[in-house]
Order: structure tokens, then sequence, then C-alpha cells
């Protein structure tokens, strides 16, 4: 199973199909990208394969989206609250066998289109007003079986942002995938990953992007000082908040 390397150069795009020219190069020329499971073709992902990347595929693992094909599959009772400022989507029962069945649907589908490695948001639900009770144990033993199912399929499988429950499921994934660590001063807890030689792949939404981030936001988040305390050897990169190319 592939193990990216601490400080790995790394995309992410998720808004769109990303752009292969003609003679099959991707900009930025990274090692790593980050797209989304279904808004991509069989083709972009040997293509970039053909270019020496690697592939992460994000999708929603633990909410429930209103436009996804899958989305009858789901038992009412398994559905929660709205998230909070996606009102497209409600926090998923993460316990329910029936839940997991779709969810290993999902990673299956990765696995043929040619995924190197799973990135499932919206594990954290126990962090926020989910309607489930859901508690930072669901959380774990989710997560370990998103990675044994993914192990299953000889994919890696990254850790969204769930800070809190790191020391408890660091052994069973193979990097972070963290948002916003420096806007709220918690790097600190991302970075046992890269203790553990398992990179932190951070993303920022400054103020401003993309053409007015100041300088003062960008030299902020590259400090590794203050807010950013904790984020030396981490993959940072600079977004707007719909992830696309920029």
């Amino acid at each position: 199973i592939w193990q990216p390397e601490v400080g790995a150069a790394w995309q992410i795009i998720l808004i769109k199909p990303i752009e292969i020219s003609d003679d099959g190069k991707v900009t930025p020329d990274v090692d790593i990208y980050d797209i989304d499971l279904y808004d991509n073709d069989e083709s972009t992902f040997s293509a970039l394969h053909k270019a020496g990347k690697k592939v992460i595929c994000y999708f929603s693992a633990g909410s429930w989206e209103d436009w996804r094909d899958d989305k009858d599959d789901f038992n009412e009772t398994d559905l929660g609250d709205e998230l909070d400022g996606w009102p497209d989507e409600r926090w998923l029962n993460v316990s329910s066998p029936a839940v997991r069945t779709i969810i290993k649907k999902r990673i299956e589908y990765a696995a043929e289109k040619g995924c190197d490695a799973i990135d499932p948001d919206n594990v954290d639900g126990f962090q926020n007003e989910n309607g489930l009770d859901l508690t930072s144990d669901d959380a774990v033993s989710f997560v370990k079986f998103l990675a044994d199912t993914a192990a299953s399929f000889n994919m890696s499988t990254g850790l969204k942002n769930a800070g809190d429950i790191i020391p408890d499921v660091i052994s069973d994934v193979h990097f972070s995938v963290n948002e916003q660590c420096v806007e709220y001063a918690e790097c600190e807890t991302f970075a046992e990953f890269v203790e553990n030689d398992k990179p932190v792949f951070h993303i920022e939404y400054p103020k401003g992007t993309p053409n007015k981030v100041s300088s003062k936001d960008s030299s902020e988040i590259c400090s590794q000082k203050g807010k950013a305390a904790g984020t030396e050897r981490f993959s940072t990169v600079i977004k707007t908040m719909d992830l696309n190319g920029w």
C-alpha cells in the first residue's frame, strides 16, 4: 500500500474535472493530486498515472449528499441534521451497517477508477451538531472500517480533519488532510502525523482568494510560528473555498 512521503508536493481540485493538456501534462507539476472521485472519468486517472502522479480520491463518507446517484439507497433513519453551511448534506449514522455497505461500494468504485488512496470527508460528525448522538468512538470505528476496506483494495487512507481521534487511528491511516489548522491555531495537534513519518496535506482558505490574499495572511500561514506553530514539514496549499484549480 502506498505511503506518501512527508513534505510531498500536492494539489487538490474538487470543483470540476481537472484539465490535462494534449501532451498529457498537468499544472502544477506536483507529485500528488487529490481529485473528486465522481467528477473525473477513468481517462483522467490513467493520464495522471501516465504522468507519474499519485491520485487521492475525494468523496464524502460521513454525509448524505442530495445530488449523488446513490442518495436513495440510504435509510431516512440513518440521516441526521444538515451540515452547517451545506444545506444539501446531512450527517450520516456512521455506525449503521446499511450506511457502511453503501460506503464500501464507494470505496470499491474508487479502486475500479484506479485511485491510489482515498480522502473520505466528514468523518468528524461527533464534533458537530449532528442529530444522531455520534461519539468519538463511532468515528474511530468508522475510520478503521474505511482504512481496512481501502486496504483490501490496495489503497491507502487519509484522515480528514478530526484531530480529536488522531491518537486512536494514526496507526490505521497513512496521511492527514487538514483544513484551516492555522486559522484555528490547532496545527500542533496534526503534527503527530509528521512525527510518525506520515504527511499532513494542509489547506488554508485565507480571505481574498484568489487574487487578493494579503501578504500578512500568506506570511502567517507560512511562518511556522504563532497560529502556524506545528506546521514544519506540512504540505501546505492556499486555496479558494470551492477548491477549484487556483
